[in-house]
């Protein structure tokens, strides 16, 4: 049997009683990062030889892990902090389980996600998990473009120190919308700062500690309200290139692409 065990995602107490018998009775533990997991394990004094998997060697370790099942040992799967699979190795685990009928299951616990979706105190029910935007331009256009349609909750992980950058993404993208930024989840100093975009980009001028999530609602844009394709570009032009803001804003505003790369050059200029 494969498990993929959730691990505590700050409070090692919520570890599992279930969790700390099953990493106790397999035969082997694979981890995203063998010594953040031998730290979990020392405290639970669960002895355990462990295997590293992760994203870089994830179809190499995953086809070890289907030969150890086949030769019928019984075998868990942690990563780092949480649910495997989610923003988390884990899912090709499953995939190859399934296309080989092999007998796989969840042993569940923390989840940043679904913790965050309670505690932002926006309606929790139903909910969007996009875990991290991508930091390069196009494929974090990408998925503003998806979020777009979206009318209720929406949930994204962060780092501390792209909190600020993330929220002005937000803000200008989809309005002045409710939201909370959630860090420290189950830990000492956990914190939960509501209130509109705007007034988190102001609250979060200052780099905070640890792990975060963002929680908001899109669609608070009057979308009878046809932007401006100067305020449009001088907002993009702080962050992107030219040809990017350009790039960004005619298809953002449904203008030819040669007109507002033109008027972009135009205020870079200025």
């Amino acid at each position: 049997m494969l498990y993929l065990v959730a691990t505590p995602i700050g409070n090692l107490g919520d570890l599992s009683p279930r969790a700390i018998e099953t990493l106790s009775a397999v035969d082997v533990i694979y981890c995203e990062d063998t010594r953040h997991t031998g730290l979990l394990l020392n405290h639970f004094n669960i002895k355990k030889p462990t295997r590293s998997l992760h994203t870089h060697n994830e179809r190499e370790r995953t086809e070890e892990v289907v030969a150890a099942l086949k030769d019928g040992r019984d075998v868990a799967y942690v990563s780092d902090a949480g649910m495997p699979g989610v923003s988390d190795p884990g899912a090709m685990l499953v995939e190859a389980c399934q296309r080989e009928n092999l007998p796989h299951t969840v042993i569940p616990g923390a989840s940043a996600a679904v913790i965050a979706a309670v505690l932002s105190g926006l309606p929790a029910q139903p909910f969007s998990f996009f875990g991290f935007l991508p930091r390069e331009s196009a494929p974090r256009r990408k998925m503003l473009d998806a979020i777009a349609p979206i009318r209720h909750q929406v949930i994204l992980y962060e780092s501390p120190h792209r909190v600020q950058a993330t929220l002005k993404d937000l803000y200008d993208r989809f309005g002045d919308g409710p939201a909370a930024v959630l860090r420290e989840l189950t830990k000492k100093f956990e914190t939960v700062v509501t209130g509109s975009l705007s007034e988190l980009i102001e609250r979060f001028s200052e780099e905070p500690k640890g792990e975060c999530v963002i929680a908001f609602i899109p669609g608070q844009k009057d979308e009878t309200e046809a932007p401006d394709l100067d305020e449009t570009l001088l907002a993009l032009l702080e962050t992107e290139s030219v040809k990017d803001a350009a790039a960004i804003a005619a298809e953002r505003l449904s203008l030819p692409k040669k007109d507002v790369y033109r008027r972009a050059l135009e205020l870079k200029g200025k």
